[in-house]
């Protein structure tokens, strides 16, 4: 019986065309539209925070997540909304 050798090569190549595979049957199903999820590195740029700030907004309820084989995503669209929700208007008229 021969030996199959699995290579690093070969290990991203599955887990490129798994990722694929996966992304094409939750925008096919309508469930879910990819282009609005971005990963850490795009929230803390956009809000201007560190890691452990934002580490502290995912633990605290704050902004809310997806994890996907151990990469978290955000809803672009739930941050946008967050941050409209949470607007503080210092101009506005006393009553």
């Amino acid at each position: 019986m021969a030996a199959n050798i699995i290579t690093t090569e070969d290990l991203e190549d599955f887990g490129s065309n798994l990722l694929s595979e996966i992304k094409e049957l939750l925008t096919k199903h309508g469930r879910v539209s990819i282009d609005h999820w971005i990963k850490s590195g795009k929230v803390m740029d956009k809000l201007e925070i560190s890691p452990g700030t934002l580490q502290n907004f995912r633990i605290n309820g704050t902004i809310p997540f997806s994890k996907l084989g151990g990469i978290i995503y955000y809803d672009e669209e739930k941050i946008n909304e967050i941050l409209v929700n949470n607007k503080i208007d210092f101009n506005r008229k006393a009553s």
